[in-house]
């Protein structure tokens, strides 16, 4: 008889390896597949190759506030070794002519350093973050933190309060209107809508003016994970195995099986089969919809809604990866010293318009002007690299059918590598005699490693065409239950949206648990109840 599991995941990513992490801890029998050699995504550290000592972050580094997620607390993950650094100079925006726009864990130093470029923009960064500070507290975290509200009463709970009108009234803008709206200095407007929107959201969608203040006032910043991505997945596969769950890697998914309308199990490409009483999908909706399930057993509206999931067309990166002599030395510290220990840098980030410029590009296929981002790790984690040396990274947005076909990326990517270096090198002169060895990665390499992120999408789908909350990745599959029993989604394509937060995993497992009669035996918000408290 084929072997029998209570729950089965497909994918073992971060959102699914969270997910399965409280599937075991509440006494149920479960088995992750990948396709991968190893589990864990995009929270992947490899070593340098040819130079060894030397560790890369191919796809995921900065994560956002992750020691405040509710599942680091609950899976214990610092008693398996996970540890988190912060850096204080948390973003420095370095301009051509040898100033910058400086980021702080602390907001007076923020602020001073928005004093620089325009007074009154130091005050409306003062202004927002204070105003925005209860309604990210009170409304934003506890809704990431739970599985969404069907839209209308979302609105009608928000209407009901101060916060939640605040909410609405600066939500109806897109970022770029806010940011026009709210801030006068060209630098000021560049950093933040880069810093605050760029990597995450088209700036021109309206509905998203809240992210700007929303990341303001978070009072966590950009952090690291100690000895890189990689150990983050560890610590999750070690709370895994520790409470009875089994991961397998290297296994060819062919299809789900359904019998009498119901998701019981799993074909692998060798002909295995796989028993279960409940399926997790943390991959995309294509991928699960209409590559993994026979149409006669899906819904023919469910598979068109699935086939016209769209991707984000400014989420691709492509990635220049160094090994270093010594770390970037900043043309600017000679100034401002404190920029050499900066912990997230952006170069070539010179005027607000070049927004326009780069979402242009990536329309048309070519490359923008050079803007970009990256991390010295070392600088903070010294054993990602051997004594004394350093490894670094710089990222760019770019597109992924490049010039009409992801395809010439395989002969562009190491010339643009070297010219993405030739402009890091403008602001830090001494990585010309520092590089030891570089790799580049493609927004198709991206898609290679990773077939969920369609189009080389890091965040595993748009938020355009209204794929948030409820709705997220479509109407009908919104609550991580889809219209096939027994079948539930966990993947970036869920709510709350891609990035590393672990949140789609950890809504699921509530669903995922509740479902199966199990107690829910964490405390995760409420956010219906958490609106009607607002009210009273």
């Amino acid at each position: 008889m084929a072997p029998h599991f209570d729950v089965i995941l497909l994918g073992a990513g971060h959102n699914a390896l969270v997910a399965q992490a409280y599937l075991a801890r509440s006494g149920l029998r479960t088995l992750s597949l990948d396709r991968a050699a190893e589990p864990g995504g995009g929270l992947r550290t490899l070593e340098n190759p040819r130079l060894p000592g030397f560790t890369h972050h191919p796809h995921s580094f900065f994560h956002r506030a992750l020691t405040q997620m509710p599942w680091f607390r609950d899976l214990e993950l610092e008693r398996h070794g996970v540890r988190y650094l912060q850096p204080e100079l948390n973003v420095a925006m370095l301009r051509g002519d040898g100033r910058a726009l400086e980021w702080w864990t602390d907001l007076d130093r923020t602020a001073a350093s928005f004093a620089q470029f325009s007074r009154k923009d130091a005050a409306a960064l003062r202004r927002w973050t204070e105003e925005f500070r209860p309604i990210v507290e009170k409304i934003l975290i506890p809704e990431a933190q739970s599985p969404p509200l069907e839209p209308e009463r979302r609105r009608q709970l928000l209407e009901q309060t101060v916060l939640g009108r605040r909410l609405l009234e600066v939500s109806a803008l897109s970022p770029l209107e806010f940011v026009v709206r709210e801030f006068e200095s060209d630098a000021v407007r560049a950093g933040l809508l880069f810093f605050n929107g760029l990597r995450e959201v088209d700036l021109r969608l309206p509905g998203f003016g809240h992210a700007i203040p929303a990341l303001l006032a978070s009072p966590a910043k950009a952090q690291m994970c100690v000895g890189g991505s990689g150990n983050l997945a560890r610590g999750l596969i070690a709370d895994i195995g520790e409470h009875g769950g089994a991961i397998r890697c290297g296994v060819g998914l062919r299809r789900i099986l359904v019998r009498h309308g119901r998701a019981t199990g799993i074909e692998l490409s060798d002909g295995e089969t796989i028993t279960t009483d409940v399926i997790v999908s943390g991959l995309n909706p294509q991928q699960t919809f209409l590559g993994l399930l026979a149409p006669d057993d899906v819904p023919a509206d469910v598979r068109a809604r699935a086939g016209q999931f769209e991707y984000n067309l400014l989420a691709p990166l492509f990635a220049l990866n160094v090994a270093l002599r010594e770390p970037p030395r900043w043309s600017a510290a000679a100034a401002r010293p404190e920029l050499d220990r900066a912990f997230m840098f952006i170069v070539g980030l010179e005027r607000f318009g070049q927004f326009h410029d780069i979402v242009a590009a990536h329309e048309r296929g070519t490359l923008p002007d050079t803007v970009a981002w990256g991390a010295c790790p070392t600088l903070f984690d010294p054993t990602q690299a051997p004594t004394g040396k350093h490894s670094a990274f710089l990222w760019e947005k770019l597109p992924y059918a490049l010039h009409g076909d992801p395809a010439n990326w395989d002969t562009e990517r190491e010339t643009h590598g070297r010219r993405l270096l030739a402009k890091w090198t403008e602001f830090a002169p001494n990585l010309s005699a520092a590089v030891l060895d570089l790799f580049t990665r493609s927004p198709l390499d991206t898609e290679r490693d990773l077939p969920n992120m369609t189009g080389g999408d890091l965040l595993v789908g748009s938020f355009a065409r209204g794929q948030v909350g409820w709705n997220r990745p479509f109407p009908g599959a919104g609550t991580y239950r889809t219209p096939i029993p027994g079948l539930y989604l966990c993947g970036g394509s869920t709510h709350p949206g891609g990035n590393v937060t672990g949140l789609g995993g950890y809504n699921a497992a509530r669903t995922i648990v509740a479902d199966a009669g199990k107690a829910i035996w964490w405390n995760p918000p409420d956010i219906e109840r958490a609106l009607i408290a607002l009210a009273e």
